[in-house]
């Protein structure tokens, strides 16, 4: 028996997911809100009792939200409370960056009522739902990284220091200078740097040179 909040502004809506709730787990209690204010007004009256929520099913796009900084926002004041997140948006990147910031699940308001139900008992089940489609592009999304990030280990640190130069688009002759080194030797720096890569152009060189970067920006190096 679970107690679940339902946070979106559009009856019908919560009319649907109530069903998908009730077919799924039997909840003791639902309740329901309107906005990101009274969703907060309702779990703080609920919070640190026996009443409290097992579960918050949150839109990203009712009143108050602003995206996902309600989200954040609401994991943030109640740490302890599973979120999952019940949207319009299908975008992947959309569906784990909600994850990212927090979120116990993301379910599709396209889903059939039978896979919200099996997506329900997976979150409350203590698991991390996202559709199948997504969790596949992920892991080929992280086994991509993991590849980048091998072939970029096996430059030297001045060839690392070459790429980040030629992503910002300077000359052969540019990054001699800034390096007081010769051209010839800038030179057979990119040619390294090309092999280790295994890539056959500067073009090519210039996206892992990008993906250096952000790398450097996520881990604050």
């Amino acid at each position: 028996m679970s107690r679940i909040l339902i946070a979106d502004d559009h009856p019908l809506v919560r009319d649907a997911l109530r069903s998908a709730v009730l077919y799924s787990c039997q909840a003791q209690e639902i309740h329901e809100a309107g906005c990101l204010d009274e969703t907060i007004s309702i779990l703080d009256s609920m919070h640190g009792g026996k009443g409290e929520p097992d579960l918050v099913l949150l839109d990203l796009n009712m009143p108050g939200m602003n995206g996902l900084t309600g989200l954040i926002a609401l994991r943030r004041r109640f740490p302890a409370i599973p979120v999952a997140v019940v949207s319009a948006h299908e975008d992947r990147k959309v569906m784990l960056e909600a994850v990212r910031c927090g979120a116990a699940g993301f379910i599709p308001k396209s889903t059939p009522r039978d896979a919200i139900a099996g997506a329900l008992r997976q979150i409350l089940a203590g698991e991390v739902y996202l559709p199948a489609s997504v969790e596949e592009g992920a892991a080929a999304e992280d086994e991509e990284t993991a590849e980048i990030a091998r072939r970029l280990s096996t430059l030297t640190a001045q060839q690392l220091r070459v790429l980040e130069m030629l992503g910002t688009g300077k000359l052969n002759k540019e990054i001699a200078y800034e390096l007081s080194i010769t051209e010839t030797t800038v030179k057979a720096h990119v040619s390294a740097i090309l092999q280790k890569l295994k890539v056959y152009s500067r073009t090519q060189a210039v996206v892992f040179a990008n993906r250096l970067q952000l790398e450097k920006a996520r881990f604050g190096i």
